[in-house]
């Protein structure tokens, strides 16, 4: 007898082989589903399904995935996500980037819950997927364009119905944190756009036939409404009417924007880049993610009076971080990363690690000097061609400090490879842990914990076990919005998160899932990115910080040291481990596995 899909699901992902041109679908079961929701849960699974053991990231074996949500579709506000997962080339490890477009919405209606691909393009090509036929466009004429032009060229030649995710030339040239880009969203960090480059797959065409169905159209109806509500109160005004870029003068305001490479805490310039200046002579229009309500989207004026979308931790990245206060520079910066298709974290990292190395005599590069605008695009102008300075810094701080050697590996700024985020270990210490051991390397979207840090109920300069309680709570609930998949900015208006995901979910599924079943979908989604990146190579030295953070103290403006000694950072990590049901290394214990009905990933 034939199971029965639940709602919000067509059971099923399609398996595209590009070195034939060729599709299949592969079944995937409703305890599946349950068990790991969709998104970034989902595409875990299915990387342990259908990701050869210890594959190069950029092995045409290696595959490609997006994957969609239950929620897609529906009228719930900030559900129009998807998930793109692989094996990062810049970590080696699983990542998954979310982003929001009408792709979301197209892709899954082709009538899939992902769609993961393989192989290699015998020539630059397009990959269009209409329902589940698949086929294969020359895309020689438009190699070597920005993925918003591949896109709009796209659509016009072969018509609106068309939604489109393509790669810009830091992709084709396989930078190491290139990204994935549609409807001008992009799936940035972890570098997958070198992985859809290295398929010589300029961009990816979805055209969506189906309906996907909930359970109770009346309740789902019902849920949308109040939840769109709900995101038009005081838990969103701040990404409303300022966007992400109202953080900036409040984490310069108590020492937690990283500047010059992390050898300070504050920025002098920082209110030549904040938003309430900014906003006042360049902002031109506010916009909104695809089936959004909230509408955080702030487009500032441009080189050539072009629109280009500003975010704190791309104003962070290639501001502060490399010492640079003209805005009018970092607006352009960060244009120009959009343009060639670069994460702009990694872009900022790897940029302020050169400058901080340059101007140490570790790199022959007068020319590159923190402060120094021209330089600073010069930089990324050279990242996104692979030429001069830009090969070596295409690969990465990780990668690019290993080449150059001569202790250069001190000022580079990662975890697992990946670059930090706009937040200061140092200040931010329940943020040092869920940055050290998430799976995805050092990441502010899958660990969250900064918000116990600025909650007030803890010392964010003394970290101890409330810290490590807050840190796996946060991984927690990111765990099941990156798999709902729901926008983060919503986080604060579920005043019982698990139960409130909950309803909605069962809402569309027809499900009776309760708060107690999502805390360990949650524990189960956390502990499965693990146990892949365990087979990949995974060791526990990797869920470290930076010496850096250990070994310099940062002196505040209230006279007070900012310290995260080793053995203070060695003891969470360790607590950790044991709230996580993982031993001393790091690895789950057999109980933990079985509990968490995880033991088939560990057969597979």
């Amino acid at each position: 007898m034939e199971e029965q899909v639940p709602g919000g699901y067509f059971g099923q992902a399609l398996i595209v082989d590009l070195d034939a041109a060729t599709a299949h679908t592969k079944p995937i079961g409703e305890s599946v589903l349950r068990s790991f929701i969709g998104g970034a849960g989902l595409g875990a699974w299915l990387m342990h399904e259908c990701c050869p053991a210890r594959a190069d990231p950029l092995d045409p074996r290696a595959p490609l995935m997006f994957v969609f949500s239950p929620l897609v579709g529906t009228p719930l506000t900030t559900s129009a996500k998807f998930a793109v997962v692989g094996k990062s080339p810049l970590t080696g490890r699983l990542t998954d980037a979310l982003a929001s477009s009408h792709f979301a919405i197209a892709g899954k209606l082709t009538g899939h819950d992902a769609i993961v691909v393989r192989g290699t393009c015998a020539q630059p090509s397009v990959l269009m997927i209409d329902g589940s036929s698949v086929s294969l466009a020359p895309a020689g004429d438009l190699w070597g364009l920005s993925a918003a032009e591949a896109e709009r060229r796209l659509r016009e030649r072969i018509g609106p119905a068309w939604r489109v995710a393509a790669i810009g030339p830091a992709g084709e040239r396989l930078a190491r944190y290139a990204t994935i880009s549609h409807d001008g969203r992009h799936a940035g960090r972890g570098g997958l756009g070198a992985v859809m480059g290295s398929k010589r797959c300029k961009a990816i065409m979805v055209r969506g036939h189906e309906k996907v169905l909930s359970a109770d159209r009346a309740a789902v109806l019902a849920a949308a409404k109040e939840l769109r509500t709900r995101s038009f109160g005081p838990a969103t005004a701040k990404y409303r009417e300022l966007g992400t870029m109202a953080n900036l003068l409040a984490f310069n305001a108590i020492s937690t924007l990283p500047t010059r490479n992390f050898t300070a805490a504050t920025f002098e310039d920082a209110p030549a880049l904040a938003a309430e200046e900014i906003a006042e002579l360049r902002l031109l229009a506010r916009s909104s993610c695809a089936s959004c309500s909230i509408g955080c989207e702030h487009l500032y004026r441009g080189p050539g009076g072009s629109k280009t979308r500003i975010e704190y931790e791309n104003v962070f990245a290639l501001g502060p971080l490399c010492g640079v206060g003209d805005p009018d520079a970092v607006i352009a910066a960060s244009a120009r990363c959009d343009e060639l298709g670069l994460d702009t974290i990694s872009t900022g990292g790897t940029i302020a690690w050169a400058m901080e190395c340059a101007e140490a005599g570790l790199l022959d590069a007068p020319w590159l000097r923190f402060g120094d605008r021209g330089a600073l695009l010069r930089a990324i102008e050279e990242i996104g061609a692979r030429e001069g300075l830009g090969e070596l810094l295409a690969e990465g701080s990780r990668l690019a400090s290993a080449r150059v050697g001569r202790g250069s590996d001190a000022f580079a700024a990662h975890v697992k490879g990946l670059e930090l985020p706009g937040y200061e270990p140092r200040t931010l210490q329940s943020m040092a842990l869920g940055l050290a051991v998430n799976s995805r390397g050092a990441d502010h979207n899958r660990s969250g914990a900064y918000e116990s840090d600025l909650s007030g109920r803890h010392d964010r300069l003394l970290a101890g076990e409330p810290h490590v309680v807050a840190a796996i709570d946060s991984e927690d609930r990111a765990a099941v919005m990156d798999s709902l998949i729901l926008c983060k900015f919503l986080r604060g208006v579920f005043r019982e998160p698990f139960s409130e995901w909950a309803s909605l979910l069962n809402a569309v599924t027809g499900w009776d899932a309760d708060a107690d079943e999502l805390a360990c979908t949650a524990r189960r989604i956390v502990l499965a990115k693990r146990l892949f990146n365990l087979r990949e190579g995974w060791t526990c030295d990797e869920d470290w910080l930076p010496q850096r953070f250990l070994s310099e103290s940062l002196e505040l403006p209230s006279g007070r040291l900012a310290t995260l000694s080793a053995d203070r950072l060695r003891a969470m990590i360790d607590s950790y481990y044991r709230n996580r049901g993982l031993d001393a290394t790091g690895l789950p214990a057999v109980g933990t596995l079985h509990e968490l009905h995880l033991d088939r990933l560990i057969h597979n």
